[in-house]
């Protein structure tokens, strides 16, 4: 009898599912306001002012864990993903922290340099 997955795996598995191919995908806004859809902001703020950083970090953070594939890559900047991620790293779950740090070894790279 095949053993079931455990439900890290499952949870993986799907943040994996939806990352992009590769972080230059990824060509949201770098500056000004940004509203996003119920699907992702359903509870709290849905209006974010990404040169406000407080604001920003939680902007990535919803969208990293809310996001399907079309939303990453429409609402999240691959320059500013790899200049937050040595913080925002430490503020998203375990599993889609290792899911974007196992597909993208730039983002990887930088957690280490900033240890």
């Amino acid at each position: 009898m095949a053993s079931q997955p455990s439900l890290t795996d499952l949870r993986r598995a799907k943040f994996a599912r939806r990352t992009p191919a590769a972080l230059s995908e990824l060509v949201g806004p770098e500056h000004g306001t940004v509203r996003l859809p119920l699907h992702l902001a359903w509870s709290g703020l849905t209006t974010f002012d990404l040169d406000q950083p407080r604001l920003r970090m939680s902007y990535y953070r919803i969208v990293l864990a809310e996001g399907q594939h079309d939303d990453l890559v429409r609402y999240l900047n691959r320059g500013l993903l790899v200049s937050l991620w040595p913080t925002l790293r430490t503020l998203i779950s375990r599993d889609v922290r290792e899911v974007w740090e196992h597909a993208f070894d730039e983002l990887a790279h930088s957690a280490q340099a900033a240890a």
